[in-house]
């Protein structure tokens, strides 16, 4: 089993540099989002020609995905998978990538997958890092707190070495 006390007790993420990274992630994410959209929109289209659905009383297809909580649950579930997936693998989205920015346990180790939906849930759209403005001296948001994690800051050389997938010194 890795060590992860390397990770231990390093600065936590201030404000603005969360938000750089969530605006980071927001781009790649609301582009997994189009490309999600254009293959359900095909795929209805293709089961509205073959007869398997009708539009009912939608006049036309976008109409019809807009109404469908299958085609909302599908997109949401995009977007939680995105997050979940790099915050259990890595700890670290793109955006947190290029900030050098690290979600973690605050014995420096990954998050489980219930802390990353529960992260997820009560980031409220990244809104809930406001709650930095509110708790500066701990520099927990409120994702944070409720999911019992940290976001760190690492060093260069440290988010390198994570990055190569290489060992930490002292590994």
């Amino acid at each position: 089993m890795a060590s992860y006390s390397e990770y231990v007790g390093l600065e936590r993420a201030g404000l603005m540099r969360r938000l750089a990274a969530w605006v980071y992630d927001l781009l790649v994410v609301i582009s997994l989002l189009m490309v999600t959209g254009f293959i359900y929109f095909g795929l209805t289209v293709l089961t509205l020609k073959l007869g398997w659905v009708s539009l009912g009383t939608h006049e036309d297809t976008a109409a019809l995905l807009s109404a469908s909580r299958w085609y909302q649950l599908c997109l949401l579930a995009v977007g939680l998978f995105f997050y979940c997936w790099f915050w259990r693998t890595s700890g670290q989205t793109i955006g947190m990538r290029a900030w050098r920015l690290r979600v973690q346990n605050t014995d420096g180790s990954r998050l489980r997958l219930a802390q990353c939906i529960i992260r997820a849930a009560c980031a409220l759209l990244g809104l809930s890092n406001l709650w930095l403005v509110f708790n500066p001296r701990t520099k927990l948001a409120l994702q944070d707190k409720i999911a019992d994690c940290e976001m760190i800051v690492m060093s260069k050389e440290l988010n390198k070495q994570l990055l190569d997938k290489k060992p930490a010194p002292g590994v």
